[in-house]
């Protein structure tokens, strides 16, 4: 099975003035878009990346729903790290646990993340394929469900 990951997964990144408000403050919809990059890099990790599931079966993962705590302000220049967890994995969905950090520690912000599985066309929900399923089920955090 691909995926000798190590969870959670963290994958690093940096407040660019791009990222920022007025003030020097990450802007709050730039949080998703780091999410988002720690999300593809985590199955690129496993070697199950997303356009590897789109060429072999047809499908992807799609963002069904997400939830933010923005916990303390992410300012210009600060070294940020989005770690990934699998919390919850079922027949075509999978929810998992974000939290982006200051390097040094200190939550920045919390995020719920849950994905379905759907085909390509028509964007109807599928079962998650393998050895996406495998690797994931591999990764769930001990006591999630």
């Amino acid at each position: 099975m691909p995926g000798g990951a190590a969870w959670p997964h963290r994958w690093p990144v940096r407040v660019y003035f791009e990222d920022t408000d007025a003030g020097g403050i990450a802007y709050h919809a730039t949080y998703l878009r780091w999410a988002e990059r720690g999300r593809t890099e985590s199955l690129r990790a496993m070697d199950l990346p997303h356009q590897l599931m789109i060429q072999r079966h047809a499908s992807l993962l799609v963002v069904r729903r997400v939830e933010v705590e923005y916990v303390a302000p992410a300012r210009l220049d600060d070294a940020l790290v989005v770690e990934t967890r699998v919390r919850r994995l079922g027949g075509a969905s999978v929810d998992l646990g974000q939290d982006i950090v200051a390097e040094g520690g200190g939550v920045r912000a919390r995020l719920k993340v849950g994905l379905v599985c759907v085909r390509a066309e028509g964007m109807r929900p599928l079962a998650i394929p393998e050895p996406w399923r495998g690797a994931l089920q591999a990764a769930l955090e001990p006591g999630s469900g």
